[in-house]
């Protein structure tokens, strides 16, 4: 795995020490979830990198307010219609 160094200021160390939350799992946890909102990463995935089981990232992921679902239009449209099929 290849490594990188991110220079934080020092108010948003205070701010993770404060809250007990280690800097490189709060970042690593946060480019995960915005890649996930974006589409980019799937929920497997996501939570694999993350090292939780797949229903455990959905249930963070949507308690952060990042839907499971993120259809739309005609994609929205064809679910709903095989949905009500069954």
């Amino acid at each position: 795995m290849g490594a990188i160094q991110i220079e934080l200021d020092q108010d948003l160390v205070g701010i993770l020490e404060e809250l007990h939350r280690p800097a490189k799992q709060a970042a690593r946890e946060l480019i995960v979830l915005e890649l996930y909102r974006e589409g980019e990463l799937s929920s497997g995935k996501a939570a694999q990198l993350l090292g939780l089981e797949r229903e455990d990232f959905i249930r963070q992921a949507s308690a952060k307010g990042i839907p499971y679902f993120q259809l739309q239009g005609e994609e929205l449209r064809r679910e709903l219609d095989v949905s009500k099929k069954f």
